[in-house]
């Protein structure tokens, strides 16, 4: 089996190069401030599919970047059983959930060939009181997750499978959008094992749905490719829990009906 060699010069982007910049980095900076930001930045590093980035328990350190690929961030129960909190897409920053506590609390892994930036909190904690735009991004960061989390919970607790399989596939199109790709046709990382654990089914559940959806025009499925046929009827099934997932369900029903 061939193993490909990573170049140097492809781990030395600067961050104003990196076309993820508007997600995981404020806008409105000044070209030094980006340079301060690039400097901190401790080393680039691939994440081979089933490595962890971290796990429940290890000392926190470090925030990461994710620049390509995807990781599942999950906790354990005594017997071993894993508990998915959350899947991460390029783009987004992980591991803020072990700054209170100096510890992480769960544990993230690679669901394919990743690329993260390591960031050392302290220097970027320092750095974010020189810059107060960084500061009040990486508040909003934190208010953002709580925001999904709070929703994620409300979803489980009230919303019927089929809402929640609906609201997942929607979530999913609209990070892959802000990405600059497809909303409507994207590979799912995740197993449908992992999926069935973060929405609270059984796995031969979710197997059901994604065969319910196609029969009834929702979706092309081809193993883990999807593909939405019809949007608006995703969006009625769905459980919008949050004001930007109104404005999107709003913003998408006027433009359909022009």
């Amino acid at each position: 089996m061939s193993t490909r060699v990573v170049k140097l010069e492809e781990l030395r982007s600067h961050c104003q190069k990196c076309s993820l910049i508007k997600l995981c980095l404020p806008m409105g900076l000044e070209e030094g401030d980006f340079n301060k930001l690039d400097s901190i930045i401790q080393r680039r590093r691939g994440v081979e599919k089933g490595e962890f980035l971290y796990r429940i328990g290890e000392p926190f350190s470090s925030v990461y970047a994710i620049r390509t690929g995807s990781l599942k961030t999950f906790t354990t129960n005594q017997d071993g059983q894993e508990q998915i909190i959350s899947f991460h897409l390029p783009g987004e920053l992980i591991g803020m959930e072990a700054i209170s506590g100096e510890i992480h609390t769960c544990s993230a892994q690679a669901l394919e060939s990743t690329s993260v930036c390591e960031i050392p909190f302290e220097r970027l904690e320092t750095l974010s009181t020189q810059i107060p735009g960084l500061q009040h991004h990486l508040f909003a960061l934190m208010s953002e997750e709580m925001q999904h989390d709070h929703c994620h919970l409300s979803i489980l607790a009230k919303s019927s499978v089929e809402s929640r399989l609906a609201n997942f596939l929607l979530e999913i199109s609209g990070r892959f959008k802000d990405r600059g790709f497809s909303a409507t046709e994207f590979n799912l990382s995740m197993s449908r094992n992992d999926i069935a654990n973060a929405l609270g089914m059984a796995v031969e559940t979710i197997s059901r749905l994604f065969t319910q959806f196609q029969e009834q025009g929702l979706l092309h499925v081809e193993r883990k490719s999807i593909k939405i046929l019809k949007f608006e009827s995703l969006q009625r099934m769905s459980s919008n829990c949050t004001p930007d997932s109104q404005v999107s369900s709003e913003s998408s029903s006027q433009s359909s009906s022009k």
